[in-house]
């Protein structure tokens, strides 16, 4: 298998800690990409139109996309333990749900506020996507008690979701009010997983 890859993403994280935990990372050869929303990646786009990262080229050749369904394969190829069945399946959707949602927000304010030349910000944007942030960590905050040692789908993607706002936006400081979610994320940072996944760039 071949992945388009960017360390610095977080839904490319979200693909590897899963194929770590499932023992299939070795299997992944990782193709380095430069995806971004302006500049989009030719190397990505013949067999990804949308042109993004990450991109899973399996063993014949088929192409998937996105972070959700590839992972869905990677699982379906592992044993199946991420997604679950019944009302379980339910939860972690909506978990892994609040997650995206929460690092949509989060690289809609990046792009905003990197990408656009300054005189063309706008800040009513910002703020709006940083309300979804802030409702979205807290709601994370209210969940953090149940989440125990879960390791699924729900799990994986809130805390790459919290792990992105670390890397890209510390000043906001999301642990300060939230110490059920702090204490669970720093619990998940110790898996081998997330250290080996840690973003940079």
């Amino acid at each position: 298998m071949k992945l388009f890859f960017s360390p610095a993403s977080p839904y490319v994280r979200k693909v590897m800690i899963v194929a770590h935990e499932l023992g299939l990372a070795g299997r992944i050869e990782k193709l380095p990409a430069a995806a971004g929303p302006v500049k989009r990646d030719q190397t990505i786009r013949p067999v990804n139109p949308i042109a993004q990262v990450p991109t899973l080229l399996t063993d014949d050749g088929t192409a998937l996309y996105d972070s959700r369904v590839i992972c869905e394969y990677l699982d379906d190829l592992g044993g199946g333990r991420f997604f679950g069945q019944g009302a379980e399946r339910w939860r972690n959707l909506t978990d892994a749900a609040l997650g995206d949602g929460l690092l949509g927000a989060a690289l809609l304010v990046r792009y905003e506020s990197v990408l656009r030349p300054e005189p063309y910000r706008w800040t009513d944007w910002i703020g709006g996507q940083s309300e979804k942030i802030t409702d979205a960590a807290d709601r994370i905050e209210r969940l953090a008690p149940a989440l125990g040692d879960r390791l699924d789908i729900g799990t994986v993607t809130l805390f790459c979701a919290l792990g992105y706002l670390d890397f890209r936006f510390p000043d906001l400081a999301w642990r300060a009010t939230r110490p059920a979610a702090a204490a669970w994320f720093e619990r998940f940072s110790a898996r081998p997983s997330a250290q080996a996944t840690m973003p940079s760039g």
